[in-house]
């Protein structure tokens, strides 16, 4: 508190802080922006900055994008080694599941598609 506000705890103790003064004051920390060692305790997403989140966004549609590159461009026989690179693990966040692998759809679904296209 003493850092963002000037405010020692120990007023407190010395009856010049009230406790719903502190409450104020917890509560304007949490709704701070940036990250502060209070919201990482209570919320394990605060340990990364927005930009860290936007550059395992980048990097994760980056490796996606090498992926399907060489899906479309290797030979058949190769395209059976290649697999779907995981997302990279973000705190606070459960355990990614690997995307679907993407394919084809079947004649009746294009069917389906154009049909509504058509109809609307």
């Amino acid at each position: 508190m003493l850092e963002f506000f000037g405010v020692d705890l120990l007023d407190l103790w010395h009856g010049r802080l009230s406790l719903r003064r502190i409450g104020v004051l917890v509560d304007s920390l949490m709704n701070k922006p940036g990250r502060s060692s209070l919201l990482m305790a209570m919320d394990e997403r605060a340990q990364w900055a927005e930009s860290d989140y936007l550059l395992a966004r980048v990097s994760d549609a980056l490796e996606l994008s090498n992926y399907l590159f060489l899906k479309a461009n290797v030979p058949e026989e190769d395209v059976t080694h290649l697999e779907l690179p995981p997302p990279i693990p973000r705190p606070g966040e459960p355990e990614p599941q690997p995307a679907p692998e993407p394919g084809f759809s079947d004649a009746g679904e294009l069917m389906s598609f154009f049909g509504r296209l058509n109809s609307a």
